[in-house]
């Protein structure tokens, strides 16, 4: 059996994989941070607030205070979308769109850089998310396919095959 997929990693597919590494491997790692960030938050809410008989004074500390809250709360509200554009950045020129060729020993991604071969051994997770299969390396390195440009069978034909050749269950990501 031999699926191909036709990706292209837009904005869209960056913040889906960013998003799936954050739900996995980084898992424990994003917890602790999120728990941080919101405790930094409320004591920047506090330590700005006005107690007893003082009256609200925006002065410079007040301001910068209020800058860095909102940074934080910028970046707690949209960490995926802010590491996907990172990762995007980060491409190599001629990698945002990719062929993928799976069969039964392996298989290969084809981009405007070459052809490169993968084995099924190499991949630490699988993942889904609705429009895509995430295949998680480690905790900076994933790819990501684009359910809706398969050929060759269908997204669960897709699962099984995977899951068959990896010995690993696909994790769905909400």
């Amino acid at each position: 059996m031999e699926f191909t997929f036709e990706t292209i990693y837009n904005q869209e597919a960056v913040t889906a994989m960013a998003k799936a590494l954050r739900q996995t491997v980084r898992k424990k790692h994003s917890r602790r941070s999120h728990i941080w960030g919101w405790i930094i938050i409320v004591v920047a809410v506090l330590l700005t607030l006005p107690l007893g008989e003082e009256k609200f004074v925006v002065d410079f500390k007040t301001i910068i205070t209020w800058i860095a809250t909102v940074a934080i709360l910028i970046v707690l509200l949209f960490e995926d979308q802010i590491n996907g554009y990172v990762a995007r950045k980060r491409m190599l020129a001629g990698t945002d769109r990719a062929t993928s060729v799976f069969n039964e020993e392996g298989y290969s991604s084809i981009s405007d850089m070459g052809k490169t071969e993968w084995h099924y051994a190499n991949i630490q997770l699988l993942a889904e998310t609705g429009r895509y299969f995430v295949f998680i390396f480690d905790k900076s390195h994933a790819q990501v396919y684009d359910k809706n440009n398969i050929s060759g069978g269908t997204p669960d034909e897709f699962r099984s095959f995977i899951s068959e050749k990896t010995s690993k269950e696909v994790e769905r990501i909400k």
